[in-house]
């Protein structure tokens, strides 16, 4: 397996498929899953000569499962030292929900010359939980509530959340994929419990308002309306007001993983981006 060890010891597991020349993507995963939910990505882009990289986050998948770390500012060094141990020049990042919260992240911290565009997809900024300040969010006890699932059965849990809400597949008429819920759970289960009941707060209460104002490269917003994990009306819209040279692509009815249920929509779109 590929691995690059962090500052800490952390080994991070990541693919890199395509020719070194070729313009970099590098794909970030949500929670609790693995650089493997972007195969359809990484295949469909590999296929129109790009180099496709994928890693997973600390606690996730393949990679150490720490004790710490489960926060937004080791997950951008995490990929700050990726980008470095592979020289990354110009890359495009793409994030999905909480990845998408990494990418921000990570891109309005990243080296001059790293970073050529950016997009995110069903992600969590501008910031999740409800607050004076957000007053449109999730209550805190919605992210408790998942957290109790998590430490209750977090065999079942990880069952409940793809064959439900994750993919729409509670929706009246929606069209199942057993495949998609069974390859949910594997790779959440892969992962650390611990790191996914930490990077639970990393999502839901992270604020990357300051984040978006810093970003100055081109940032394609994705999201679907019927976004039933991370609510449309208080994420994509407001985090595109926030970005200085940011495009909003809003899918009617789409759920959150749209990127699996619906590639076929998506990643023309993403491509196009790329190519302007």
């Amino acid at each position: 397996m590929s691995t690059i060890i962090t500052k800490d010891g952390t080994e991070i597991f990541y693919k890199d498929w395509g020719a070194r020349d070729a313009q970099p993507i590098v794909f970030h995963h949500g929670w609790p899953l693995s650089a493997d939910d972007w195969d359809n990505q990484m295949l469909f882009f590999l296929g129109r000569g790009f180099r496709v990289i994928a890693h997973d986050r600390r606690g996730h998948g393949r990679s150490t499962q720490t004790s710490s770390g489960h926060e937004m500012d080791t997950y951008a060094a995490d990929v700050a030292a990726l980008a470095e141990a592979l020289d990354l020049k110009n890359a495009f990042h793409v994030g999905h929900s909480t990845g998408g919260g990494e990418v921000v992240h990570y891109v309005a911290r990243a080296k001059p010359g790293r970073v050529g565009k950016a997009v995110i997809v069903g992600a969590v900024p501008p910031v999740m939980v409800k607050s004076d300040k957000n007053p449109g969010g999730l209550p805190i006890d919605v992210f408790d509530g998942l957290r109790s699932a998590l430490v209750a059965n977090r065999a079942q849990f990880f069952i409940d959340v793809p064959t439900g809400p994750f993919y729409g597949f509670n929706r009246p008429g929606a069209e199942v994929s057993q495949g998609l819920i069974d390859n949910w759970w594997r790779q959440g289960m892969m992962g650390g419990a611990n790191a996914h009941y930490e990077c639970i707060k990393a999502f839901s209460e992270t604020d990357f308002t300051e984040d978006l104002k810093k970003i100055d490269v081109p940032v394609l917003v994705m999201h679907g309306t019927d976004d039933q994990i991370v609510p449309y009306a208080d994420s994509a819209p407001l985090a595109v007001k926030l970005l200085s040279n940011g495009t909003l692509k809003t899918y009617e009815g789409l759920p959150h993983g749209m990127l699996s249920t619906h590639p076929d929509v998506v990643n023309p779109d993403m491509l196009a981006f790329f190519k302007e």
